[in-house]
């Protein structure tokens, strides 16, 4: 990609590539507003990226391949699975000469989502814990 501008949105980032280039971005985006359709799109650090009480995916071409971040936190079976499209940061490159693996990429997302929802749910109840504890303190001053 030639250096731009930030894009203000999902199709403008897209339309800056040939058109195989932006039918391997249109799945990918298709196939997370399918497994998350609660999700917003935005455009984070200037890559296509979908929220839903934080950024939780993050996809954008480059020359050679397609690169989905953060790292996908993985079962061995999906581990295995993964093992050739690894980065050198653990983040996924699908390469552009290749098939983009639809099914994988579904795996994929569907464990991003899920880290993301078990991470926000944790920091909520920590922050449930928290507010209580203080509360509590509060009251006993109080006394």
């Amino acid at each position: 990609m030639a250096k731009r501008t930030t894009p203000k949105n999902i199709d403008q980032y897209i339309a800056w590539f040939s058109p195989e280039v932006q039918e391997r971005l249109q799945r990918i985006r298709t196939l997370v507003q399918e497994i998350s359709p609660e999700s917003t799109e935005t455009i984070s650090y200037q890559m296509p990226a979908f929220t839903r009480d934080g950024v939780w995916i993050f996809f954008a071409a480059f020359q050679q391949h397609i690169g989905i971040y953060p790292p996908v936190p993985t079962d061995e079976q999906l581990a295995v699975a993964l093992a050739p499209y690894r980065g050198p940061k653990g983040n996924l490159q699908f390469p552009l000469a290749e098939r983009l693996p639809v099914g994988l990429l579904r795996r994929v997302i569907k464990a991003l989502a899920n880290a993301h929802q078990a991470r926000r749910s944790q920091s909520k109840r920590k922050l449930t814990t928290e507010k209580q504890k203080t509360q509590r303190a509060r009251k006993g001053n109080a006394k």
